[in-house]
């Protein structure tokens, strides 16, 4: 044993050597900003290389104030602004001189009228513009008590009450024969695909729209990574605490918890979504679209239950799964209304596309048992449950838009 640990012991020297690598990187770093190579190709003459990105634009009482960050590696000087085609005066809070991810908000005494659309434009000090558009213009929503409680009832609407409807069809599910239960699993599997698919072609386009420097894509991939690996060890973890006399529970119940953080993790981004609309003024939500929500969302509870349809779960278990499922709608409502930024948009997309691949797969597995995957799914009870889920959803979406 002492031989083994003195084996794997790493000796300070050793430590010190390994830090030789960082410590010339540093150098060589250093020797790259001071001697300037690409400065010199550039040639004395060459203009700046200017991308500035008008992150957001609230609207109230005093005019209108863009968030802007310079995505260019240039310094850039914002010069102008006109609204309208009308030149407009402006305070620069944090200065107009934007270094490369610089932040600042141009302040602008613009009587903007409600309802109607604006056009703005940042230009810098070599006559670059940069333009955005404000479709509809509402008054932004401020962190008070009445706009807070707006949030959280729309919230309730479309993510922890439809959640919740669909977990009472557990009695009904629980009636059903070993065929009937697989086509319902295979009918989740549908439901969660359709979820998996919208996820990445949200966050995919949100990612489209993210300053270059933040790479939305490599963003979007890499969280949707973390989500799928991180849920698998979750679940393993909670299987082997299960299997110990400490802990209670059956896989089922397990695979239902995994479940309701995966919808989590999208509801989270679909509340992300509702909040940004109210405050860019670019969608109000109707009665309409709220119905449409609350269908589509329904049938999440529905996967929620689908794994524990043979158990009997407790109520304080149900409840559980039903807040976990639907209850991130909310934070991602007051989060979105109030302080949307896209980069946390791209990073909640990825973790609810990559948790629901993770229980995905682990239904279709359970669907599978010892057959292979393609085989039983081939039988036409299951499948037609998996394209009755997909189709469900699909449907249930077109209210939404």
């Amino acid at each position: 044993m002492t031989r083994e640990v003195a084996a794997t012991t790493i000796a300070p020297r050793v430590w010190l050597l390994a830090l030789l690598p960082l410590v010339l990187l540093a150098l060589l770093i250093f020797l790259i900003v001071r001697t300037g190579p690409t400065e010199t190709l550039r040639g004395d003459g060459a203009p700046p290389v200017e991308r500035l990105s008008i992150t957001r634009a609230v609207l109230n009482e005093n005019g209108i104030a863009l968030s802007v960050l310079n995505d260019g590696p240039d310094p850039v000087t914002i010069a102008q602004v006109t609204v309208d085609d009308a030149y407009w005066a402006f305070t620069a809070e944090n200065g107009s001189v934007l270094k490369h991810l610089g932040k600042t908000r141009l302040l602008i005494p613009y009587p903007w009228v409600e309802g109607e659309a604006h056009f703005v434009k940042v230009v810098t000090s070599t006559g670059t513009t940069f333009e955005h558009e404000i479709p509809v213009a509402v008054r932004s929503p401020q962190p008070d008590r009445k706009s807070l409680a707006a949030f959280t009832l729309i919230g309730l609407y479309v993510g922890v009450i439809p959640v919740a409807l669909g977990l009472l069809w557990l009695p009904l599910v629980g009636k059903l024969g070993s065929t009937g239960l697989d086509v319902l699993l295979a009918l989740t599997v549908g439901l969660l695909a359709f979820l998996f698919v919208d996820a990445v072609h949200e966050g995919l386009e949100s990612a489209g729209d993210m300053p270059a420097s933040y790479q939305g894509f490599a963003l979007f991939v890499s969280s949707a990574a973390a989500a799928f690996l991180t849920l698998e060890w979750f679940g393993g973890w909670l299987r082997a605490r299960r299997a110990t006399k400490r802990a209670a529970g059956s896989a089922g119940l397990v695979l239902s918890l995994l479940i309701a953080i995966g919808i989590g993790f999208h509801n989270f981004g679909e509340g992300l979504a509702i909040g940004a609309a109210y405050a860019l003024g670019e969608a109000a939500l109707g009665t309409l679209l709220v119905i449409g929500f609350t269908l589509h969302n329904t049938t999440e509870g529905l996967a929620i239950v689908a794994p524990i349809a043979k158990e009997r779960p407790s109520i304080a278990s149900l409840v559980k799964l039903g807040v976990i499922g639907g209850a991130p709608t909310i934070a991602g409502a007051w989060l979105g209304g109030f302080a949307y930024s896209p980069v946390l948009a791209v990073l909640c997309l990825g973790l609810g596309a990559g948790a629901i691949l993770q229980v995905a797969l682990q239904i279709a597995g359970q669907v599978a048992g010892d057959r292979p995957l393609t085989a039983r799914f081939a039988s036409a009870p299951v499948m037609l449950g998996l394209l009755a889920g997909f189709g469900v959803m699909y449907a249930t979406g077109l209210l939404v838009g």
